[in-house]
């Protein structure tokens, strides 16, 4: 179990924090919420080291509210804002490769439970063909959680061949198992399913339907101001900026489902937004606008498939793609059971609660200039728990 800093229990008991209150079916903003308590807790935590800087956004029944702290980088004193670009890590398995799969599955591209080997012939390893799509979203293929591609294979080609002869660890659907090398695998899946690379689909399909005009793989030059750095790396031998973080993803060109996504505070609320809504999002701005070339494509009814807890294997907290509140979570503890989240290894995470209207996104580089810092683990949850009590403090309905 994580103990919490100091600093932060004594925060969150400052502002009344105890337990988790009985939550209402549903709530309505009926007064003017003062997020001051979220803003100090973030600022804090930047001067206690979590992170060199990072962002808060908070959409409450879409009211938003955006606080940044700190700085860009240890040769940067810019301060960050709701249009800085943080490297999303992991962050890329749900609001891409995730959201590209039930967009698949809308439109009857892909079959949860058919085998993976129906859209990946290459992948031939013993056991392959008992893998299946939902296996894959719920970390319970088999497959080992990570192998040092960029080490072992000398471009895309080489590392994709790895990853498709793998052995399995595991029989498919006994042990969850959170595997870069399964997003990497379903990746290949659904670009074999629309015969189009990922980032070019995620552009047309979800991203620019829903005005996400700052969310995509490979930012130009042009952003690099704009981007929070992340590690002084020693595989390439410089600090990253601009260029993903994940070893892995690098060797892919930059490209995988897995991680390689930038974006920033106000495109993660928009996605987040758009998820509880039970129909179309209204924030489109640009890109296509037919039903055909659109994410307005994706099925209600798939769509809640994919954010339910699929207990698969028993006692996983997975949902399709997501994750559930459970112990320890980066929810904290005071979301409700229908929450669904995820995180990022380079200190990003993003939850939304269906039952409040709410959607909680965390941007830091806290592995900025180094990854031996693990203090945003608390401040996740610290900042969950302290979000979810202003709300029910001020008596929002």
């Amino acid at each position: 179990m994580i103990t919490l800093p100091i600093w932060i229990t004594t925060f969150l008991g400052a502002i009344g924090l105890s337990g988790a209150p009985e939550v209402p079916p549903s709530f309505r903003p009926s007064v003017q919420i003062d997020w001051t308590p979220i803003a100090r807790l973030l600022d804090s935590a930047i001067i206690a080291g979590a992170a060199p800087g990072g962002v808060v956004a908070i959409s409450f029944h879409g009211a938003r509210y955006i606080h940044g702290a700190g700085h860009l980088g240890i040769d940067d004193p810019t301060r960050p804002d709701a249009k800085t670009i943080y490297d999303l890590a992991s962050l890329t398995k749900v609001v891409g490769l995730t959201t590209g799969v039930m967009l698949a599955v809308s439109e009857g591209r892909l079959e949860l439970d058919a085998p993976v080997d129906r859209y990946v012939p290459d992948f031939v390893t013993p056991g392959s063909q008992f893998v299946t799509i939902r296996h894959l979203l719920t970390h319970s293929s088999g497959l080992p959680a990570h192998r040092r591609l960029w080490e072992l294979a000398q471009d895309r080609a080489g590392a994709l061949a790895l990853v498709n002869s793998t052995p399995l660890d595991t029989v498919p659907g006994t042990r969850m198992v959170y595997s870069d090398l399964g997003a990497i695998l379903l990746t290949e899946a659904l670009v074999a399913a629309y015969h189009t690379p990922l980032d070019s689909l995620l552009s047309s399909r979800i991203f620019g339907p829903l005005g996400m005009s700052r969310t995509r793989f490979l930012p130009p030059s042009s952003w690099l101001p704009g981007i929070a750095p992340t590690e002084r790396d020693p595989w390439r031998g410089r600090i990253l900026r601009g260029e993903v973080h994940d070893e892995n993803a690098a060797r892919l060109g930059g490209v995988s489902g897995h991680a390689g996504l930038f974006s920033d505070a106000e495109d993660l609320l928009t996605f987040g937004e758009w998820l509880l809504q039970d129909g179309p999002s209204d924030r489109r701005t640009d890109g296509p606008t037919t039903a055909e070339s659109t994410a307005y494509s994706i099925k209600p009814e798939v769509k809640a498939e994919f954010l339910r807890r699929q207990n698969l294997p028993s006692g996983s907290s997975r949902a399709l793609g997501w994750d559930t509140p459970s112990e320890n979570s980066s929810a904290g503890t005071l979301f409700s059971p229908r929450s669904f989240g995820h995180t990022g290894f380079t200190g990003t995470s993003i939850w939304m609660d269906p039952t409040r209207g709410l959607v909680l996104v965390i941007l830091t580089n806290r592995v900025h200039p180094t990854r031996d810092n693990n203090r945003h683990v608390a401040l996740r949850k610290a900042l969950a728990d302290a979000t979810v009590g202003t709300i029910d403090a001020s008596g929002s309905r």
